[in-house]
C-alpha cells in the first residue's frame, strides 16, 4: 500500500530505488551502583572504550587518505575531525569521571548522564548549525557504549551492503530496471556511516532525525544527493527492499509507490537532471541582469578546503569565511597564530586571486569551545558574551587572530568582517586593536597586505545607526539569520515560536532595505550573507531593493544566478517598494 512520510528537504532532486534499512543504533544501558573499590576499574573501562572509538576513526581517516578526492567529500573528513575532538572533550570525560567517583554510577550510566547534561547545552544554543552538533555527541557516545559492551559500531554492516548489491543484481536480471538504485533509510547517519555510504551504491537517503544544517544534510548537499531528514519513524515504517521515492525538493518520502506514481516521479527525476545540466552551463556566465546590472555572487565557507566547491560553481569570491570552525572543540587549546595563518592562507590561495572575506570568530557563551568556558548561568546565551563581545573581552586571543588574518592578506585579496557590533565604543576598540596588530607585525618585520574592514549588520541597533558604522567601515554585510531573530525577539532554538521566524516581516525588510540604500548612497559595498541570499524566492526582491552582492552556500549559486540573468532590476524597483510598504509582504511576493 502506498503511503508518504513528510520530513525536511535538505538536498535537491529525486531518488527512486530499493530501500536498504539500517535500524536505530541506540544501545540499552544498564544502571547500577558500584563499590568504591571499583572506581578505577570503571574509569579504565571508559578509557578503553573511548580509545577503541578513536582508533576506529583513525582507521577511517587512513582509508580516506587513500581515496581519490572525488570519492570522498571534504566535509566528511572534517566531520571525522569533529568527532575526534568531541571524543577528547574535557567536559565529557571529566563529567563522566565525576559521576563514577562521586555518585558511584557504573561507567555506562555515568556516560549517558553526562551526555544528557551536554545535550541540554546544545539545545539552548542560538546557532542552528552548532545546535545540531548534539547529534555528533550522541553518536560518539553510542559508539563508546558499544565498544565498552563489545558490540560493533553502528556503521552500515558489510553483509547488508552485500545483500543490497545482490538485490540490485536480481532486479537487473529480472529486467525491472536497467540499473536499480538503492536508497538508505536510517534513524541517523554518522560521518563513519557516510563514508561507507559514499563507497556504496546508494543514490539517496532518509533519516528519522536531523535538520537542515545537520552533518547528514551537509554531506548530502556536498555530494548533490537527494535526501530527506527529520522523517520521523521512517526507519520503522519502511521495510527492507521496499520501493521508495525520495523527493528532496519537497521533503517527502513515498513508500511502495504505484506504477503511475513511479512514472510521474521518473519524469520529474529526468526533468531535474536536465535542469541541473542546464544550470551548469551558466557557471562561467557573468551574473548580469537583463538591464546590464552586474551582480556579485559570493560563497559562504567554513573551512579552507571549501574554496574548491566555490570555484566549481563560478563564485567570484568568498563573502563569508566562518573562522569559528577553526576554534571549536579544542579542549582549551585554541589555534595559535601560525595555525590560523596557514588556514587563512590556504583559503586565500585556494580562491586563486579572488577576494576572501574572513569573519572574526563568532563564538561565545552560546557556542561550545570544549574548554570549560561555558557558563550555565547564561540563561539567554543569544544575548550574552558572544562574537565581537567575546573577542574584545579577550584581547590577546583577538590580536592573535587579527595578526594571522593580516599575514594572510599578503597572499591575496582579503577583507576583514566583524560580527555583532552594536556600539560606537566597540567599533573604536576593534579599530584600535587592528592598528595594534599591525604595529606588532611591523615591529617583527612581518609583511602583510592591505585589508578592507567591514561589519556585520545583524542587530537592529546596528541597522539604525548606519551613518556611524559607515564612518569606520569600507563595507557592510547583512547577516539576515540573526537580524530576523533579534528584530522579532524570537529564539530560533525554541520550536514553539519557530513559526514566527519570518524573513518577510515588514520590520525585517525595512532594516534590510535601509541598510542597502544607505550603503549605495555613500558608495560603500553591501552584501547579504544570511539564508535570504540563497533563497531564490527572494532574489528579485533583493535586486529591486538595490542589492548587488549576494553570499551563499555554493550549491545555491547557480540557481540564484539564473534568477539574476532573467531579471530587469529597473522594473523591479517600483515593485520592491510596493512590497516594502505592504502590511503582508509575503502576499505580494507570492502573487508576483
Amino acid at each position: 500500500m502506498t503511503f508518504s512520510i513528510q520530513g525536511l528537504a535538505v538536498a535537491r532532486g529525486i531518488a527512486i530505488g530499493r530501500a536498504v534499512l539500517v535500524a536505530s543504533s541506540s544501545v540499552n544501558v544498564a544502571h547500577y551502583f558500584i563499590e568504591a573499590g571499583q572506581i578505577d576499574a570503571e574509569i579504565d573501562r571508559l578509557r578503553l572504550g573511548r580509545n577503541a572509538v578513536v582508533d576506529e576513526i583513525h582507521r577511517l581517516q587512513a582509508s580516506i587518505a587513500h581515496m581519490s578526492p572525488k570519492d570522498t567529500p571534504h566535509e566528511l573528513a572534517a566531520l571525522l575531525d569533529v568527532h575526534l575532538m568531541l571524543l577528547q572533550d574535557e567536559e565529557l570525560i571529566s563529567g563522566v569521571k565525576h559521576w563514577i567517583t562521586n555518585r558511584l554510577y557504573n561507567a555506562e550510566w555515568a556516560l549517558t548522564t553526562q551526555l544528557e547534561i551536554i545535550a541540554r547545552q546544545f539545545d539552548e544554543m542560538e546557532d542552528e548549525y552548532l545546535r545540531e552538533r548534539k547529534a555528533d555527541m550522541e553518536q560518539i557516545t553510542d559508539r563508546i557504549l558499544r565498544a565498552m559492551q563489545g558490540q560493533p559500531s553502528p556503521v552500515i554492516p558489510p553483509v547488508l551492503a552485500r545483500s543490497a548489491r545482490k538485490a540490485q543484481q536480481q532486479d537487473r536480471l529480472q529486467g525491472d530496471m536497467q540499473d536499480v538504485p538503492l536508497v538508505l533509510v536510517a534513524h541517523d547517519l554518522s560521518p563513519s556511516d557516510m563514508l561507507q555510504f559514499k563507497q556504496s551504491l546508494f543514490a539517496g537517503f532518509v533519516t528519522d532525525v536531523g535538520g537542515k544544517t545537520s552533518h547528514t544534510a551537509i554531506v548530502a548537499r556536498s555530494m548533490d544527493i537527494p535526501a530527506v531528514v527529520g522523517a520521523r519513524l521512517s526507519s520503522h515504517l519502511v521495510r527492507q527492499d521496499d520501493w521508495v521515492i525520495i523527493d528532496g525538493d519537497a521533503g517527502v518520502v513515498i513508500v511502495d509507490p504505484s506504477p503511475i506514481i513511479l512514472d510521474e516521479y521518473g519524469f520529474k527525476q529526468r526533468q531535474g537532471e536536465l535542469e541541473r545540466s542546464r544550470l551548469s552551463r551558466i557557471r562561467n556566465t557573468p551574473a548580469i541582469s537583463m538591464d546590464a546590472q552586474k551582480v556579485e555572487l559570493l560563497a559562504n565557507i567554513e573551512m579552507p578546503e571549501d574554496t574548491a566547491a566555490a570555484l566549481a560553481v563560478g563564485a567570484v569570491g568568498v563573502g563569508l569565511f566562518r573562522s569559528e570552525f577553526l576554534f571549536m572543540g579544542r579542549q582549551g587549546k585554541l589555534p595559535d597564530e601560525e595555525e590560523q595563518f596557514q588556514a587563512y592562507k590556504r583559503a586565500v590561495e585556494g580562491m586563486k586571486g579572488l577576494p576572501v572575506t574572513i569573519r572574526t570568530v563568532d563564538i561565545g557563551a552560546d557556542k561550545p569551545l570544549g574548554d570549560g568556558r561555558e557558563d550555565a548561568a547564561h540563561l539567554n546565551p543569544a544575548l550574552g558574551l558572544r562574537a565581537i563581545r567575546w573577542s574584545l573581552a579577550d584581547p590577546s586571543m583577538f590580536l592573535t587572530q587579527l595578526r594571522a588574518i593580516l599575514r594572510a592578506s599578503a597572499y591575496g585579496k582579503v577583507k576583514l568582517l566583524i560580527p555583532m557590533l552594536a556600539h560606537a565604543h566597540e567599533i573604536r576598540q576593534t579599530v584600535a586593536l587592528l592598528a595594534q596588530a599591525r604595529a606588532e607585525l611591523d615591529a617583527k618585520g612581518i609583511h602583510y597586505g592591505p585589508l578592507q574592514l567591514g561589519a556585520m549588520i545583524e542587530i537592529p541597533a546596528a541597522a539604525l545607526m548606519l551613518k556611524v558604522f559607515l564612518k569606520y567601515f569600507d563595507f557592510l554585510s547583512i547577516g539576515t539569520n540573526d537580524l530576523i531573530q533579534y528584530t522579532l525577539a524570537i529564539d530560533r532554538a525554541d520550536e514553539s515560536v519557530a513559526h514566527l521566524y519570518d524573513p518577510l516581516h515588514p520590520a525585517v525588510l525595512r532594516l534590510v532595505a535601509d541598510t542597502i540604500a544607505e550603503c549605495n548612497a555613500q558608495g560603500k559595498g553591501v552584501s547579504v550573507c544570511g539564508e535570504m541570499a540563497g533563497d531564490i524566492s527572494l532574489t528579485r526582491l533583493l535586486l529591486g531593493l538595490g542589492l548587488r552582492s549576494f553570499s551563499m552556500h555554493p550549491a545555491q549559486i547557480l540557481a540564484v544566478k539564473q534568477e539574476i540573468l532573467l531579471a530587469n532590476t529597473r522594473e523591479l524597483q517600483a515593485w520592491a517598494q510596493t512590497v516594502l510598504a505592504h502590511d503582508e509582504p509575503a502576499l505580494l511576493l507570492n502573487a508576483a
